[in-house]
């Protein structure tokens, strides 16, 4: 076979920034859009006319789009800056602000260049690869290609909820969504999302840049798994259908591209405060003969225990007809009176989330009626569904490109679940796994093989299940959970990292699972708790999954445990109080997370981050570890070592020191601290110069209410900093006058503490007085606007109407 070694593209068309070039012997078009001064595209077609004419995970600042997409050329949604272009007998050259890109005509092989902020240098930070970064032939396999040059000293982050060690480098990885119920978490690859995106960073320039592909099919990223002596080192990305369609994000910090990718694929859903309380849930209940008893004494023994619980998630087992799963179908022998179990767990203030699936076994009351309608993704000939194993049986997916399965799912939704007082949808086994290449899809009118948009189904199911939430209840924030899920997925769910096994490796990967998704822009994350599958942790290891699970947006204890047994609190009589203990530290922190998560909708901040996102001037922080910030104050140190009774941890430098949390000792930043690691107390630091809100009263299952304090951290000589607290009624929808923000700065000298708090909104605050705490030991004079406030073990009162308005 001959190589062709020529491929000389021409600029052909340039208008609203984008730059059209053709290789006209071989009908390729490659479109380069200028975005933003840091966002640029590159979009390769073969022919004029990409293969899918609409995205569904490009949504720049958006809550939703439609059902049916957005146009892939449309670009009203982008700045779209001014730009300069030059050409010369080789190359030709685009440049904005803060970036340069350099294409070499003959195969099109961009180098792209980052602007120092302050020397105006351009570095290079992205190259193709020179031998062949493109498969314009066909030559390099099935589907599309793109090679990238690879430095040995890179760091890879992103992918998602990939398993093992956070930085990628040196591995392969497959997107392709499937249910690994019991997997690995150091080893077990694909998993259950599709996040075609990760970011780079260089040490040597301290460059980030994302690259991000818009591309739905199966796909393989290959970042430094294959060498090949012939083209040097370099990473790759295959998708075997679809076009070649990736934007480059330039940081060039870190958390300047990661808050891009939230933006650049939409707006974290603002979900109510009660999604963050303690939700309870397994399989055992709703598989029980006796399910409607089996709900009512959990609820019974968290009064007993204490143990405060916000939600309850409903397994599938309510739908089971025999011992096979039926979604929207309720057992009655299982649940004589759902209504009234609903009432009674509602009138002690737990809510509840129902499991639906979007497969339906050919059995199932429902099917022949869907499939005659064609509402199942059908086979290649398009003559009938396309069928596929599923729970141990044959069943065939809905397809969510038919406005018809829509409106049924929205019906179904409504009139078995929400006229039922279900709160909340639980969207699992939704990863859609049809293995028949040339199965079709309805495409909103235009067949289309189901590979092309393998990932938006499960997107469109959750959008399916917010639709039909939004319209019942209009007022009220919807709250979704979702298993599987692609870019975009935040704009509608809560996620998690599925259906881990139950060990003590899963606690320690579990924890760079998530943080792998919060790089990624999908922050309001969590893990089951105590582990899914397997059997049942021992106490220690329960304990200290509880302990790492608090800091988390998602707080879920979830078992389906081999031995029979079901992961609750109080399952283990000897660590039955520090479990409680621990919930309910939990509730008192979560003035902090609620505040976190209305930042991730409001600024694109992810909630839970790699220290090094916040400290990456310090090279330490990029070394392996299990430590995490919650927010840019809290310094996770979540024990996953058996029988450790305390924990190194290494405190970030370049910050004014940190304390601890419970101790309130001071340290000094760039050390390696030991910290006493008892089951009631997990390892907190918190930045100096941090303020906390929490929730003050001694609550429990029975009685709740909000109050105020903030803990104090000052600066340990001289310091500013600021914090803005959001509070609204959790639930409502974000008006005008639906919230309050309170606005704190503290002002630290060698002699006092100042704290200036004003406040702007509506909202009338469910507490009258702040209660400020300083560390114990602590010395310096405190002022509240000015008035130095009598204190009580260095508890000082402050009246809310005292603050003054925000100017």
């Amino acid at each position: 076979m001959s190589i062709k070694t020529s491929y000389l593209f021409q600029l052909t068309e340039e208008k609203n920034n984008c730059l059209v070039f053709k290789l006209h012997e071989a009908n390729i078009y490659a479109r380069i859009y200028v975005l933003e001064t840091d966002i640029v595209r590159v979009f390769m077609t073969s022919g004029e006319q990409p293969k899918i004419d609409k995205t569904w995970l490009v949504a720049p600042g958006l809550e939703d789009i439609p059902f049916t997409g957005r146009n892939r050329h449309d670009t009203s949604l982008f700045s779209l800056p001014a730009y300069k272009t030059e050409q010369d007998a080789s190359r030709f050259y685009i440049e904005t602000t803060k970036m340069k890109v350099a294409i070499r005509l003959d195969g099109f092989q961009i180098t792209w260049y980052a602007r120092d902020e302050q020397s105006s240098e351009l570095v290079q930070f992205a190259k193709d690869r020179s031998t062949q970064a493109y498969n314009f032939d066909g030559s390099l396999g099935e589907g599309v290609y793109h090679y990238l040059e690879r430095d040995r000293r890179e760091q890879y982050y992103g992918l998602g909820e990939k398993s093992g060690e956070m930085n990628r480098h040196g591995r392969r990885y497959r997107m392709h969504s499937l249910d690994p119920m019991g997997y690995d978490a150091e080893t077990t690859d694909p998993l259950y999302k599709h996040i075609p995106y990760y970011l780079t960073y260089q040490p040597e320039t301290k460059l980030s840049f994302g690259i991000f592909y818009d591309n739905m099919s199966q796909s393989v990223f290959d970042m430094g798994n294959e060498m090949d002596n012939y083209h040097g080192l370099y990473r790759y990305f295959q998708a075997i259908d679809g076009d070649l369609d990736y934007y480059i994000v330039l940081g060039p910090e870190m958390k300047q591209v990661v808050e891009r990718i939230s933006w650049l694929t939409g707006q974290t859903i603002f979900a109510p405060k009660w999604s963050l309380g303690y939700s309870g849930s397994t399989m055992s209940y709703t598989d029980a003969p006796d399910a409607q008893v089996q709900l009512h004494k959990f609820l019974a023994l968290c009064e007993e225990h204490d143990i405060i619980c916000d939600s309850f998630q409903l397994s599938s087992g309510y739908t089971s007809i025999e011992d096979k799963r039926y979604v929207f179908h309720w057992n009655k022998e299982k649940f004589p009176n759902p209504e009234q179990l609903f009432k009674k767990f509602h009138d002690q203030g737990v809510r509840l989330c129902a499991n639906i699936k979007p497969c339906l076994l050919t059995d199932h009351p429902k099917y022949k009626e869907l499939a005659d309608a064609n509402m199942f993704i059908q086979n290649p000939a398009g003559t009938e569904e396309e069928r596929a194993q599923f729970w141990d049986e044959t069943g065939a997916y809905l397809d969510f490109t038919n406005e018809k399965t829509i409106k049924w799912w929205k019906e179904q939704v409504t009139e078995q679940l929400l006229n039922r007082h279900i709160d909340s949808t639980w969207n699992d086994n939704n990863e859609f796994e049809i293995w028949t290449r040339d199965a079709k899809c309805h495409g909103f009118g235009t067949i289309v093989d189901f590979e092309k948009l393998r990932a938006i189904q499960p997107l469109l199911m959750m959008k399916a299940s917010y639709e039909a939430q939004k319209e019942y209840a209009p007022n009220i924030r919807p709250y979704l959970i979702s298993r599987s899920g692609c870019p975009g997925m935040q704009r509608y769910v809560q996620t998690w990292s599925g259906d881990n096994y139950t060990e003590w490796k899963a606690l320690k990967y579990n924890i760079k699972m998530g943080l792998g998704l919060s790089l990624s822009g999908i922050y309001n994350i969590g893990h089951d708790v105590g582990g899914f599958a397997g059997p049942a942790p021992e106490p220690e290891l329960f304990v200290r999954w509880v302990q790492n699970g608090i800091f988390h947006p998602r707080f879920t204890i979830h078992s389906w445990n081999s031995d029979q047994t079901v992961n609750v609190p109080w399952m283990y009589p000897e660590v039955a109080e520090d479990i409680k203990n621990l919930i309910k530290f939990r509730y008192q922190l979560t003035p902090y997370l609620y505040n976190a998560l209305y930042e991730a909708h409001a600024y694109y901040r992810p909630v839970i981050r790699p220290v090094f996102y916040e400290f990456s001037g310090d090279e330490r922080t990029f070394e392996p570890s299990d430590d995490f910030m919650l927010g840019d104050a809290m310094l996770v140190a979540s024990v996953v070592e058996k029988g450790a009774t305390t924990r190194q941890v290494y405190l970030p430098a370049f910050v004014d020191g940190w304390y601890d949390y419970h101790e309130e000792n001071w340290y000094e930043g760039g050390q390696t601290i030991t910290v006493p690691a008892p089951f009631d107390k997990p390892p907190l630091l918190i930045k100096a110069g941090s303020m906390i809100p929490t929730n003050d009263d001694q609550v429990t299952f029975a009685v709740r209410k909000e109050s105020r304090g903030i803990k104090l951290f000052p600066h340990a000589m001289e310091g500013q900093s600021e914090y803005t607290l959001f509070e609204d009624d959790g639930v409502s929808i974000i008006g005008d006058t639906t919230f309050t923000k309170i606005h704190l700065k503290m002002t630290t000298t060698a002699t006092q503490i100042d704290v200036h708090v004003t406040k702007t909104g509506a909202y009338q605050l469910p507490y009258e007085q702040i209660h400020f705490y300083a560390p114990r030991n602590e010395t310096r004079k405190l002022l509240i606007n000015g008035k130095e406030l009598e204190s009580q073990e260095n508890c000082f009162s402050f009246a809310v109407s005292e603050c003054e308005a925000d100017a």
